[in-house]
């Protein structure tokens, strides 16, 4: 009796020490996980190539660094363009996107997002002496997938211009600046640094930015909770000592 007692004391130790390896090891793989990331490959300041480090710059790049550094997460970006982005997510081949990517309601129904980390809105941009006026008739550029897009389809009729559809805004600005297009719709802040910078010979034709709102990470609606309640924690703790201020200070905001 005394040597199967032992026995069943020895198998229900070794059983505990595995359950608790096993326990363990679940929950260092859970902290060693590697998140994939999409956004764009094409939206400077907020994601662009450096051609001298062959490597993409700009605030989400810059954001998303310094919140995984705060909340102590893995990940891996993929700069594979903005449609890209949201079809990886959907599909769930990506665990979320940040890319400019602006908060409407209507994306709300197949994303989560986080609290806005920046706003901005939507202008018309053409060659200088350009009127709004002169999009009668003619076409206009927008990239797939974005606010402008939406803006532009739904003032069409209202201004009377047809519309041409790109995938990136580099091709929008050649289409202006080459006249297959008499204009674009682009994000403020974008069309802003790139005519800055000297990128675009082009100017905004409207006073005051359209459509007025936020930027968000996001996730497939119903997924990833764990992630965006990080990115909001780490961005809260940015936001509170600073360095969400640096990052825009660093690219003109």
């Amino acid at each position: 009796m005394k040597k199967v007692l032992a026995l069943v004391l020895a198998i229900a130790m070794i059983a505990s020490v595995a359950v608790l390896t096993g326990c363990g090891g679940e929950k260092k793989k859970d902290e060693e996980k590697t998140f994939i990331i999409y956004s764009d490959n094409a939206f400077a300041p907020f994601e662009y190539l450096d051609t001298k480090t062959n490597e993409y710059v700009g605030v989400d790049m810059d954001i998303m660094k310094a919140v995984a550094d705060d909340q102590g997460f893995k990940y891996e970006m993929h700069n594979e363009g903005f449609d890209a982005a949201m079809g990886a997510v959907q599909s769930g081949q990506a665990d979320a996107m940040i890319a400019g990517m602006t908060i409407k309601p209507e994306r709300k129904e197949t994303f989560d997002f986080s609290e806005p980390y920046f706003e901005d809105g939507q202008v018309i941009v053409a060659k200088k002496g350009t009127k709004i006026e002169d999009l009668k008739g003619k076409s206009v550029a927008v990239k797939n997938g974005t606010a402008g897009k939406d803006y532009a389809e739904s003032v069409k009729d209202e201004y009377g211009f047809t519309i041409n559809y790109y995938k990136d805004s580099p091709s929008m600005y050649q289409a202006v600046t080459t006249g297959v297009d008499v204009a674009c719709f682009e994000d403020f802040s974008v069309i802003g640094y790139a005519i800055k910078t000297g990128e675009v010979d082009l100017e905004i034709l409207n006073e005051e930015p359209f459509n007025v709102a936020g930027y968000g990470f996001a996730v497939k609606k119903g997924e990833n909770a764990e992630l965006l309640e990080k990115f909001n924690a780490g961005l809260k703790n940015l936001q509170n000592n600073g360095k969400l201020k640096e990052i825009l200070a660093k690219y003109g905001y």
